[in-house]
């Protein structure tokens, strides 16, 4: 579904950075607004995960953990046992 949207630029120098830049891109305006628009959300949506990240840092540094050099090096030796039985 496409939506109309009229687009005012009160700053010339912007208007004429985003015409360059579409086409350096060979992209249309809209196009290349509507990539900045989806990028601007999905780093909105990143940013709600940094709390939950920061959550989980914590319980590791609580509770202990294993680095991920440690996970792997356990299931590589898995592996080759597994590999050694068959």
């Amino acid at each position: 579904m496409s939506r109309r949207m009229t687009v005012i630029f009160h700053d010339e120098d912007l208007y004429m950075g985003l015409k360059i830049e579409a086409v350096k891109r060979r992209l249309s305006a809209s196009d290349l607004i509507a990539e900045a628009v989806k990028e601007m959300l999905e780093s909105r949506e990143d940013l709600k995960l940094i709390p939950i990240i920061e959550e989980s840092r914590a319980e590791y540094h609580k509770k202990g953990g294993r680095t991920w050099d440690e996970v792997s090096g356990d299931l590589k030796r898995h592996i080759e046992k597994r590999a050694k039985k068959h």
